[in-house]
């Protein structure tokens, strides 16, 4: 049996550093499973020519990654400057609404702009505005329709088009943006794998989304991103509407107390692992790595922390969309990662609730897995479900292996936790489909004469369907 090198799954973003077929090359032959595109930094040409060429490589190398859209979402931003200012901490500060000239100040009262003119219904005398994510802390002293007076909390130097948060405060900002629905339809268009949206707060945002997306054609997956305090709140509900969750820690980071943080994402991972949903852990895993060719020893134990947690997918932002060392930060993760989980000591998760009979059965089949040396899960599936549901059980030390006739669902899989998914036309006769999934195995060497496949499956009985579980051993040719 072929020892899988890693379960836990990595994204890495796709950018300047990594767009080229050699360096995609290298990403996916490092093991890259889902490849991110994020169209805060994208436009629609590149994401066309970008999803050609991950999917001619990932063809190429028979190891083809999933692409994920990330889309922009509602977002608050301070305007276009012609020079940085230099703030001092105690300036008058107004946020408003129409552009202005520079150097933008009046009456020693610096004059910023906000892209979001109903803002002041939100906000009130007393709020914490940050700006830049949250290098620029402000204090409000009034609010009014025209102008939002502040007071800077410590010197700092404001650019361009800073992104703004509120921490605490919600907004009237839409949850699907006509910026994010003219993406999406070039996501569509590139039959994209799974689209994650951003600042969702609650199961409505989602199912939204989900309309959009099935209206206009495509059975794409969603990932819900927790980035601020309402998504928090409802991230039960946010849960069980979604495909898939990411814990976006950066602007969660400024949305939250720095300390509740870690709580926050241990407490998502459990609840993922209940509801049989992935979950990826994302933003600043190796950050320091975009400009040094090691990590700190904080970072790697932040990336062993997710792994130990038990998170799907651990994620890759800058360090590889503009990083100096893209595909070591690829070769830093597997090397955690694997080291990590030789460490756990093999178990099932108890967290996962099953109902249907058939999903019952994979707690019986991994347990099975466990025990037996040299031995692997098979389970075929045209829905996902299933996969899902065995990775969640997290049987860590056993392969799974996933089969499907569904094409675009073979690359949606390498989203799962441990699955390796495979492609392949189905028979009628569920034990032609059972040799061929088994010679593809031995043909591809995951397998050798002598393993043992525990087989989740189903085999005519006196001409009715049953649900099985198997053990088959594989046979010398």
């Amino acid at each position: 049996m072929k020892k899988i090198k890693r379960q836990t799954k990595i994204i890495a973003t796709i950018g300047p550093a990594t767009e080229s077929e050699q360096m995609l090359e290298k990403l996916i032959s490092a093991g890259v499973d889902i490849c991110r595109l994020n169209m805060a930094h994208a436009d629609h040409d590149w994401i066309r020519s970008i999803t050609e060429r991950i999917r001619k490589v990932g063809e190429r190398l028979k190891h083809e990654p999933a692409i994920m859209m990330d889309v922009k979402g509602p977002e608050i931003r301070t305007g276009y400057l012609h020079h940085e200012v230099n703030l001092k901490q105690d300036d008058l500060l107004d946020l408003i609404f129409e552009a202005q000239p520079n150097p933008p100040t009046s009456g020693g009262i610096w004059k910023i702009e906000v892209n979001y003119d109903k803002l002041p219904e939100h906000i009130k005398s007393g709020d914490t505005i940050l700006l830049d994510n949250g290098l620029i802390p402000l204090s409000v002293l009034e609010s009014s329709t025209d102008r939002i007076r502040c007071r800077v909390q410590q010197d700092a130097t404001l650019k361009s088009r800073r992104h703004v948060n509120l921490p605490g405060i919600e907004t009237g900002l839409p949850s699907l943006t006509e910026k994010d629905r003219r993406d999406s339809m070039v996501g569509i268009e590139c039959f994209h794998d799974y689209f994650a949206l951003s600042f969702t707060r609650d199961a409505d945002s989602i199912d939204l989304f989900r309309s959009f997306l099935r209206k206009n054609g495509s059975d794409a997956q969603i990932i819900a991103k927790i980035e601020d305090h309402k998504g928090v709140q409802n991230i039960e509900e946010i849960i069980k509407a979604s495909d898939a969750l990411m814990v976006a820690r950066g602007d969660l980071g400024i949305e939250c107390a720095f300390e509740d943080l870690p709580i926050i994402q241990r407490k998502a991972v459990g609840s993922c692992l209940a509801g049989g949903k992935p979950i990826i852990v994302a933003t600043h895993m190796l950050e320091s790595m975009i400009e040094s060719p090691v990590p700190t020893r904080a970072e790697i134990s932040d990336v062993a922390n997710a792994v130990n947690e038990g998170a799907d997918c651990i994620m890759l932002s800058g360090e590889t969309t503009t990083g100096k060392y893209p595909i070591e930060c690829v070769q830093m993760l597997n090397r955690i990662a694997s080291r990590m989980e030789d460490e756990i000591q093999p178990g099932l998760t108890e967290e996962l609730k099953l109902f249907r009979p058939k999903a019952k059965m994979l707690r019986s089949a991994a347990m099975l897995a466990m025990r037996i040396e040299n031995s692997a899960v098979l389970v075929f599936t045209r829905s996902g479900d299933l996969a899902a549901k065995l990775g969640a059980l997290r049987p860590n030390g056993a392969p799974l292996f996933a089969f499907t006739d569904v094409r675009g669902l073979h690359r949606r899989l390498r989203l799962i936790w441990g699955i390796e998914p495979f492609l392949m036309d189905f028979s009628d006769d569920p034990e032609i489909t059972i040799q061929n999934a088994i010679n593809r195995l031995r043909e591809e060497e995951w397998i050798h004469d002598g393993d043992q496949l525990v087989t989740v499956t189903n085999v005519f009985a006196h001409d009715k369907v049953v649900e099985s579980i198997q053990l088959r051993e594989v046979e010398p040719l």
